[in-house]
């Protein structure tokens, strides 16, 4: 195997065996900036694939030892977080490569192909992978439900200008959505994300369209809106159900003809963007009793992912509570943590009601009150803020109950260390007001002037 170096980001497996060819395009792509690793075979190219992390692949199908497309096929099932594979075809194989599209392939050119079309397509799957790959290989989780759900992304966002992402809070529909975005090679363009609960009914219309200068008292300067910032990227739409009836009427007339105008404003402004809406309800249940517009609900119902929770993808929870603990590991070299087995399975046996954000959270704690190394299982929700760590588990309580009962105590004492002020408490968690209510309410604890 030939090696190419280039002072490069970006690393590109080329995997073909004619000389001509193989020499031409490592001199065009290390011109282009990569560093490229040239394989004259399918055996050297799996080899370099299970060595190192590139940023795209380049392949032919037909090599001389096997099939560039049979190489593919067993690298997806056997290599985790498997770059974005290009093959490059004659004509009479034009099949096999819209079949291996269909199987997972991100993209093919035809011999004789145009190198500028070559290389945009290659530098455009290289920066939509670097850009995922900052979340990590196995970005959703490891149980088969995530892996169909991460395979499927790249093949919505080819396709789809509208998703619909459901699940409980916190099991990660977000992080789903910019996935999602980050997947749509060579749109370019903003993520940008919206909390539509959060967003005072009296202010929506203002956020979402933007104003012109002099529209309100208090209009000083004239703002885009979550439209316009999202032209030719991608609109996340978080908690969709809590929009208004009235906001949902006029956005309605965004999604039908992509032009909006501003408040204040005379002229129309037309945006292109992706639409990612979220949300934890039941939409088609807001449509029955009339708090959900039909027309809007099947506007954005084009594809829906349902996102179960935690609890019912155990191998999630061992993988998460890992990459959690090798963050925190990461970001603090002299203060290394690791998870003791014994606690890791009692962990699977708890409900996770918060999902992934409390999972995390929930590491992150016991990484800071843990007294040493080994996090056990009195490092987990048994701590407070006085470094007084819980270190008995009553023999009468389920994991699940003592967890609760630790769960309860935190929340208590940051209500009272905040007054009981509900949006500074829920700050200081890393949770939305939403969540901590309805968490407050699971567990029985009433907030300032409840009765």
């Amino acid at each position: 195997m030939a090696v190419t170096k280039a002072e490069s980001t970006l690393r590109l497996c080329l995997i073909e065996d004619d000389e001509i060819m193989g020499e031409s395009l490592c001199q065009l792509f290390r011109l282009e900036g990569f560093a490229v690793d040239w394989c004259r075979s399918a055996a050297d190219g799996a080899a370099a694939v299970h060595a190192h992390r590139y940023s795209a692949v380049v392949s032919d199908i037909r090599l001389p030892d096997r099939n560039g497309g049979d190489l593919f096929l067993e690298l997806k099932e056997t290599q985790p977080g498997l770059p974005p594979f290009l093959f490059m075809t004659a004509f009479g194989t034009i099949d096999r490569a819209v079949e291996l599209l269909k199987a997972g392939a991100a993209d093919y050119v035809t011999k004789p192909f145009d190198v500028d079309v070559l290389v945009h397509k290659v530098r455009a799957l290289a920066a939509g992978y670097g850009a995922v790959s900052d979340f990590g290989d196995e970005t959703l989780g490891v149980s088969p439900v995530m892996k169909r759900i991460a395979e499927s992304l790249p093949r919505l966002a080819r396709h789809a200008a509208a998703l619909l992402i459901t699940g409980e809070s916190g099991v990660g529909k977000e992080h789903a959505a910019k996935l999602f975005h980050q997947h749509a090679v060579g749109a370019g363009g903003e993520f940008v994300a919206v909390n539509c609960a959060s967003i005072p009914e009296s202010l929506m219309e203002a956020e979402l369209f933007g104003y012109e200068r002099g529209a309100f008292t208090g209009a000083v300067k004239a703002k885009r809106g979550y439209f316009e910032q999202a032209h030719q990227g991608t609109l996340f739409l978080d908690e969709i159900g809590e929009m208004p009836l009235s906001m949902q009427a006029k956005m309605l007339r965004v999604l039908q003809d992509r032009r909006l105008t501003r408040l204040g404003g005379e002229k129309a402004i037309t945006s292109e963007f992706r639409l990612v809406c979220a949300t934890h309800r039941d939409l088609r249940a807001l449509v029955e009793c009339g708090q959900f517009r039909e027309d809007l609900y099947y506007r954005i119902h084009v594809i829906q992912l349902h996102i179960p929770p935690l609890r019912e993808r155990p191998e999630d929870i061992r993988w998460f509570v890992r990459h959690f603990v090798e963050e925190f590991n990461h970001a603090h070299a002299g203060e290394q943590r690791r998870i003791d087995p014994r606690t890791e399975q009692e962990l699977l046996n708890y409900p996770w009601p918060g999902n992934v954000r409390e999972l995390k959270h929930a590491v992150e704690r016991a990484c800071i009150l843990s007294g040493g190394p080994l996090l056990g299982a009195e490092s987990f929700f048994g701590g407070n803020l006085d470094g007084e760590v819980a270190t008995h588990v009553p023999a009468s309580e389920s994991l699940s109950e003592y967890l609760m009962a630790c769960e309860r105590d935190y929340l208590s004492l940051i209500l009272e260390r905040h007054g009981g002020h509900m949006t500074k408490a829920a700050e200081a968690l890393g949770i939305t007001r939403k969540t901590l209510w309805e968490k407050l309410r699971r567990l029985g604890i009433k907030a300032r002037g409840e009765p």
